[in-house]
């Protein structure tokens, strides 16, 4: 088949989404698919083009000035379509439209995937409302949303208009993005989304179009064969890995805030960006917590950072629909700590602490491994019996049914 995969995350990004592409689309090729990626990107030299062409892999026309946060921001979807339908007229011959997100270069996606009469599978990944809430400013945080809900609707249409409720629209701002959110999935043949507690979110306002569960996957390269269970010596620091994005939405202050009131030996390293890392650098050094920062870095790089920790930790509340760095713990047979009960679809139970998200509690449920260390043994174990229902290659299996629905 020829999948055309469309996002605004990916190029110049890190996080779960882009990981989630990158395996998915590996897999893919493996098995003898063609597949285009098409994403948002700040400018490229000729090499780097050159380069990224061999993988299939094109920027889409992005803004020069304007960014959302960390994100390189497509230009207007019409923008996009004309210059695609010009420079890629391949695209005619193409079997399925694969978007993921919901702005400029996603839009595009999904009207191109109509006009050409394509297969149009929209992925739905997360929670647009808290993250608006989360990156927005005080005080611009409802005008952003009507304007965003405002642009989105110029290109695809807006039949459903979510109302102020008290479940999870409990602001103006929030309706919006909701409504956002599901006309966009919507417009898509088929939606997808990583968990069953976000489909039925989805599906409560609104969502028409069929909607499946497909969790994400760990890229098979990743999988190192015959790992041996984590083990933490009494006495030993206990040794944890943040790599999830340093940010507002992953709650990486609160975290900072429970390794303050921990007693006993840890060390954390904390890997990746965002909008709190210099909050975060300037906080522990202010407390003098045991915490290594290394920025920016590969995942390829982690991941054997993974394997080496002894606990794995994604301290999100009501915002991840899926938590990737929970099946990368997995995976990797690392015992982890969650506190969004929603994510406990996601992992063994068995092989991780689901904690109050108070910085209090993570703090206690850290100290309960620390004075108990035959629990980490006995985590990893789990993790690692579970281990290859995560793996790419089991999840496309059920992607390429859906390609051909």
């Amino acid at each position: 088949m020829k999948i055309a995969i469309f996002s605004d995350c990916f190029l110049d990004l890190t996080g779960g989404i882009v990981t989630t592409i990158s395996a998915q689309k590996r897999e893919l090729e493996r098995r003898g698919h063609t597949v285009y990626v098409f994403s948002s990107a700040y400018k490229k030299s000729e090499k780097e083009l050159a380069k990224l062409q061999k993988e299939n892999i094109f920027p889409v026309k992005s803004c020069k000035f304007w960014g959302r946060g960390l994100t390189p921001i497509a230009r207007r979807p019409k923008v996009i379509e004309k210059d695609l339908l010009k420079s890629h007229p391949e695209l005619e011959s193409f079997d399925v439209f694969y978007v993921h997100y919901e702005a400029g270069c996603s839009i595009a996606g999904l009207r191109l995937g109509k006009k050409l009469k394509k297969r149009t599978i929209q992925v739905m990944h997360g929670r647009e409302d808290i993250g608006e809430q989360n990156l927005v400013p005080f005080g611009f945080k409802t005008l952003v949303a009507v304007l965003l809900n405002w642009f989105h609707s110029w290109y695809l249409p807006h039949p459903i208009k979510v109302k102020r409720d008290d479940y999870l629209a409990t602001t103006i701002a929030g309706s919006k993005m909701w409504t956002l959110m599901v006309n966009h999935a919507n417009f898509a043949d088929l939606v997808l989304t990583p968990s069953q507690h976000f489909r039925e979110k989805l599906l409560h306002y609104g969502v028409k179009k069929p909607v499946k569960v497909l969790p994400n996957g760990v890229s098979d390269d990743y999988f190192v064969p015959d790992l041996a269970p984590r083990e933490l010596a009494p006495g030993e620091s206990l040794r944890i890995i943040w790599h999830s994005r340093v940010s507002k939405e992953k709650r990486i202050l609160p975290f900072l805030e429970a390794l303050s009131y921990v007693s006993g030996p840890y060390h954390l390293d904390v890997y990746g960006d965002g909008n709190d890392l210099k909050k975060a650098q300037k906080y522990a050094k202010k407390r003098r917590l045991n915490v290594k920062f290394h920025g920016p870095t590969p995942f390829k790089k982690i991941y054997p950072e993974i394997i080496k920790s002894h606990l794995d930790v994604l301290n999100s509340y009501n915002f991840d629909t899926f938590g990737m760095t929970l099946i990368e713990a997995e995976s990797a047979g690392t015992p982890a700590l969650f506190v969004d009960p929603d994510l406990q679809e996601v992992i063994p139970t068995s092989g991780a602490i689901l904690s109050a998200p108070s910085p209090t509690e993570v703090a206690k449920s850290i100290e309960s491994l620390i004075n108990n260390p035959e629990k980490i043994t006995k985590m990893s174990k789990s993790m690692l019996s579970h281990r290859n229902a995560v793996r790419v290659s089991h999840i496309i299996d059920k992607l390429e049914k859906y390609f051909v629905l």
